[in-house]
């Protein structure tokens, strides 16, 4: 990956760059309440929180693109997002940089005694709802109740589709899903006509509720046929784009625009696109 160089001179070589050290000290510069950057001195993990969302969207977005420069750039950007949070836990006394990585260092060899573990461990493997009691123990060292719902540490910011696609996940795993995927396929066609017959009453609330237990009904679908929904909408997304874009090219290449021009003029040129992503 190219780097720009630094328009001035600053204290660190290449070498000090490339440590994790090294972004540490430079956060911690940016925090400081004397002579660090005013914008850095005013957040808190509230204000940066959507920045934190946002990167690892830039992360996703690199990776579906394949463009592994951008990838490398949108990594450190997210690799700032922990260093950020990190430091101002830190400056609360909370938790620290380390304790983050201890933390999930120690998750990882926890979990994963098939490769960590003695000789006789990592000969067994692993064994069946070995998972569940991994999980089932960290909880208790939470401090967690025993019978708390298998649905609670199901994070609430996620995306609506990948957080549905994880609650559906986890009722699956104690049994609660559709034995063959021809029973959501029933379900779907259910909640369109109760989607159907909301919208001929008006009623918004109704409306919304029945769309969202459409939309629900078609990440079950999805996961039943492993198919990422929130993939899958993004490629939608793409496609969407790319098509309508042709129309703004075209139009312009014409000397017309969306304002002047006609829902015809637009739906055929919409229909060359579709035949050009064939």
């Amino acid at each position: 990956m190219r780097q720009a160089p630094i328009p001035f001179d600053h204290p660190y070589t290449k070498a000090d760059l490339r440590k994790l050290e090294t972004l540490r000290q430079i956060m911690s510069a940016l925090r400081d309440r004397e002579t660090g950057c005013p914008w850095d001195v005013e957040q808190d993990f509230t204000s940066i929180a959507p920045y934190t969302i946002e990167e690892a969207y830039e992360v996703a977005d690199a990776i579906g693109r394949g463009n592994l420069d951008d990838l490398c750039e949108e990594l450190g950007d997210l690799l700032l997002q922990v260093i950020y949070h990190s430091q101002m836990a830190s400056e609360e006394g909370a938790f620290s940089l380390d304790e983050v990585i201890e933390g999930i260092s120690t998750k990882m060899v926890r979990r994963h005694p098939h490769v960590f573990g003695d000789e006789e461990t990592r000969q067994a493997g692993v064994a069946k709802g070995f998972w569940e009691k991994i999980k089932a123990s960290e909880k208790e060292a939470r401090g967690e109740p025993a019978n708390a719902s298998i649905l609670n540490d199901v994070p609430l910011p996620l995306p609506a589709l990948t957080r549905a696609e994880k609650l559906q996940k986890r009722a699956a795993r104690a049994g609660f899903d559709w034995p063959e995927p021809s029973g959501v396929k029933s379900k779907v066609a259910e909640e369109l006509s109760e989607l159907d017959e909301a919208l001929q009453t008006g009623d918004q609330a109704h409306m919304s509720e029945e769309f969202g237990d459409l939309l629900f009904s078609m990440v079950n679908l999805a996961r039943h046929h492993n198919i990422d929904p929130e993939e899958a909408l993004r490629q939608a997304n793409a496609k969407f784009t790319g098509r309508f874009q042709h129309i703004e090219r075209q139009l312009g290449a014409r000397g017309s625009t969306l304002e002047s021009a006609t829902l015809e003029e637009m739906d055929a040129l919409w229909d060359e696109a579709k035949a050009q992503d064939r």
